[in-house]
């Protein structure tokens, strides 16, 4: 839902805020005005393509701004910047972090609908028709979509597998050689998880054993041997306690003393011990630096590091496994994957059935309200063709489609190739109305959706807008005053020509301006007949 937009030097625009309601807002003002303009702006926030055209004349660069919130949960909201250059440059922000203009359009696209009668609706998206089907139908569908989609990954995985194991099954010559060589070597070796730093950690020990006990053994007895460290240390313990008689501060020295020659005695003992632990073996040694040579020619062949040797081989150990045992695991790969696609086609199945069922319910729907619209018997029509299994997708195993039909007896068409700007409007009017609360698009901005209508039809049309209006926000640029009548916001476009380079402005109105405008859309004039006309249309839309 838009809270907000502030735009600057958007064609006509110097400087404009739009701040529209939660039900429904309407723009009006005379042709030419400049409404056009704040569309535009709105496209920029949206991450249409920039043109630096659209900079007002004598600007360096145009800003527009606005505050965002997606969906009824989003107590925050998001705000988004786009300048524009006028050579054309376009820079974007979000939340004040630099943003790409793809960005953009993935963030602020989702949540609004631009339906005009020369814009790019969704509705002449054939690949949004079945979401919209989809989305009114609720949880069947849902449900059997879900279905679908795990099936159709199952299948593709199961057909992944059995093209796998049916390569490897032809596998010949030098590759399946170099996997036999490759797992006899080393299976010789037979590494061990964690060995090789077990080995790289003990090695060093073992090579230096005779080194080891021999600098154990000095230590020790350069510790205890006569006139060595304890004998020292002894004799100072003893001088410190004969001469604390005459002061009573060197029996502490004597004490710490004392705990030291006790350190160096449990140092000495633990020196001798692990001298005699220390066994030099030269077999033993003989042993390690084979068994280390042998792990660093796997390391040369297949590493850098032991994981790559240990994937190697298990590579080798599953291609060999295929060869051999191909006929049998072929048959299981391709039974599992008939069995996926079983389970897949009954999945399919389902899914066509339930939506076949759902969507002319769907279209029925939209026809009565755009019977509400006074446009005759048109109608939607549902289309679905069977895809051959390989163009079957994550949206379903059929090519869905909404076709129009303007009267009875017609042949249904694409809505892109027959129906008119205004008609498109209404039909998506229509289709919005219907999908109420189930829409995930928050608002909707409609430009001349009463091109052409007048009349009663212009009451049945603001009727379905107010509808509308209920479970979305709605901002309508329109001419009639039983339109204008129902917002709960009231914008009018005025353009002020008396400056050098002609500026539009966007004025909320209220109260007696909001009369007055109700009046020009009647009349053309703000006349006594005209503004007690505007004030009874108000009146009987409760915005009085």
């Amino acid at each position: 839902m838009i809270d907000e937009i502030h735009v600057e030097n958007i064609a006509l625009i110097k400087c404009a805020d739009l701040v529209p309601g939660p039900g429904l807002t309407v723009l009006t003002g005379e042709t030419g005005a400049g409404k056009t303009a704040l569309l535009s702006a709105l496209k920029l926030l949206m991450g249409e393509r920039a043109d630096s055209a659209t900079v007002r004349e004598g600007s360096d660069g145009a800003l527009v701004e606005g505050r965002l919130f997606s969906g009824a949960r989003d107590e925050e909201g998001f705000v988004i910047q786009r300048r524009l250059g006028s050579d054309g440059r376009s820079r974007v922000r979000v939340d004040g972090s630099l943003a790409s203009v793809r960005e953009l359009s993935e963030r602020v696209s989702p949540l609004i609908d631009l339906c005009g009668q020369h814009e790019h609706q969704r509705l002449l998206d054939p690949a949004s028709h079945v979401g919209m089907v989809d989305a009114w139908a609720g949880a069947g569908v849902a449900e059997a979509l879900a279905a679908y989609r795990d099936a159709l990954a199952r299948a593709n995985e199961a057909a992944r597998e059995l093209e796998r194991v049916e390569q490897a099954s032809r596998t010949q010559g030098s590759r399946l050689e170099e996997a036999r060589f490759a797992l006899e070597r080393i299976s010789d070796v037979d590494p061990k998880p964690g060995e090789l730093e077990e080995l790289e950690e003990r090695l060093p020990r073992v090579e230096h054993a005779e080194s080891l006990a021999c600098c154990a053994n000095d230590a020790a007895e350069a510790l205890t041997c006569e006139g060595g460290a304890l004998d020292a240390l002894n004799t100072a313990i003893a001088e410190l306690s004969r001469m604390a008689r005459v002061d009573v501060k060197l029996s502490e020295f004597a004490d710490q003393l004392s705990g030291a020659a006790i350190t160096v005695e449990d140092a000495a003992a633990e020196l001798r011990r692990y001298r005699d632990s220390v066994d030099f073996d030269p077999a033993e040694l003989a042993a390690a630096q084979e068994r280390y040579s042998a792990f660093k020619g796997l390391l040369r062949q297949w590493g850098p590091h032991m994981e790559d040797v240990f994937a190697r081989r298990d590579e080798a150990a599953e291609l060999l496994s295929l060869v051999d045992d191909a006929e049998v695991r072929v048959r299981r790969a391709r039974d599992a994957r008939d069995a996926a696609e079983a389970e897949l086609v009954e999945a399919a199945r389902t899914l066509i059935k339930r939506r076949n069922s759902a969507a002319p319910r769907f279209c029925r729907e939209v026809g009565k309200q755009m019977a509400r619209l006074e446009m005759g018997r048109a109608e939607l029509v549902w289309d679905s063709k069977p895809l051959p299994r390989e163009r079957w997708t994550a949206q379903g195993p059929t090519a869905c489609e909404l076709l129009y039909r303007s009267g009875a007896g017609m042949t249904p068409r694409p809505l892109r190739r027959i129906a008119s700007g205004g008609e498109l409007s209404r039909v998506m009017l229509a289709s919005k109305v219907v999908l109420g609360e189930a829409d995930a698009v928050d608002t909707l901005v409609f430009d001349e959706v009463d091109a052409g209508v007048g009349g009663s039809t212009a009451r049945s049309l603001a009727q379905v807008l107010a509808d509308l209006a209920r479970t979305h926000q709605v901002i309508v640029v329109t001419h009639l005053a039983q339109v204008a009548v129902q917002g709960s916001v009231h914008y009018v476009v005025c353009r002020d020509d008396a400056a050098d380079i002609p500026e539009t402005n966007l004025v909320r109105v209220e109260g007696a301006d909001r009369i007055a405008e109700i009046a020009r859309l009647l009349s053309g004039d703000a006349t006594e007949e005209s503004l007690a006309h505007a004030k009874q249309l108000l009146a009987e839309a409760g915005r009085l």
